[in-house]
């Protein structure tokens, strides 16, 4: 393992480990002490890393508050604060949606469905962009304060970042902001089209923020809302067994690509610089 003190390859495993279990680490070069969690995210924490990600994972997937999260956990034999289920979400959510977002680079069909829903934050309406593709897979979700001309341009010129090529369809609803957007952003040879009856599977989709959102009766602050949203997405898109349409998937299937897709995350976190 190298130091990530001076980066040389030279450090020795040492027989004592972390209270937590970690191998400790000594470099011969700088003379350095270090464990395998030592400048990664999950430095300093006083709980294991798989714990730590499974109590996010939970937080985003299912409906449970701050309070739910830390009581169910208490049955394991772990025991901390709401606050601290508030602080990890916080400080690990955007790490698990950005790695899922690098991991998905590519992956999105050439026909796109974008609509934007309503988000309550601070007792204020917000809008939600999202766009699904034509099986149904996640292009991007963007939460935004306003609905115009810029929040739509914003919204496109994030979702080419994140799947690295144009579609050649986009349905939209008539808002009118959204041909120029499309134009502007994406070019004159995407064909453009509005209308509302070719986005119901996309407001079938919203659903799932929806029922997500609903028991928190909407959030603090956008910041948190925003963080939620892109990383509940990304985390509802990775566990997705069906990526194409009218695709079957049995149950054991869906629960072996579960456990697979859940040990495969935890690795892919752990790793993360």
């Amino acid at each position: 393992m190298d130091c990530p003190h001076c980066t040389s390859p030279s450090a020795k495993e040492q027989r004592k480990k972390t209270i937590l279990g970690y191998q400790i680490f000594r470099c011969s070069a700088c003379k350095h002490l270090f464990n395998e969690r030592t400048s990664t995210p999950f430095n300093f924490l006083e709980y294991p890393t798989d714990i730590v990600l499974l109590v996010v994972v939970w937080r985003l997937r299912y409906k449970l508050s701050f309070r739910d999260v830390a009581e169910m956990f208490l049955e394991r034999g772990w025991s901390f604060t709401h606050e601290t289920v508030r602080d990890w979400e916080s400080r690990f959510a955007p790490l698990i949606a950005d790695q899922l977002r690098t991991k998905r680079r590519g992956q999105v069909g050439r026909s796109w469905y974008v609509d934007e829903t309503y988000i309550k934050v601070h007792g204020k309406w917000c809008y939600l962009y999202r766009a699904i593709d034509a099986d149904g897979n996640l292009v991007d979700s963007r939460l935004s304060e306003k609905r115009d001309m810029e929040a739509a341009q914003q919204f496109f010129t994030q979702a080419l970042e994140v799947c690295g090529h144009t579609p050649e369809h986009v349905t939209t609803d008539g808002h009118r902001s959204y041909p120029r957007a499309v134009r502007e952003i994406m070019g004159d040879t995407v064909v453009h089209r509005t209308n509302k009856y070719l986005n119901n599977q996309l407001e079938q989709d919203h659903r799932g923020v929806k029922q997500r959102y609903y028991p928190m009766h909407g959030f603090g602050n956008f910041e948190a809302a925003s963080r939620f949203c892109r990383a509940f997405d990304e985390l509802r898109q990775y566990f997705r067994f069906r990526h194409t349409m009218r695709k079957s998937v049995s149950l054991p299937e869906q629960r072996r690509a579960f456990l697979d897709r859940l040990v495969t995350l935890q690795v892919l976190i752990q790793a993360a610089p």
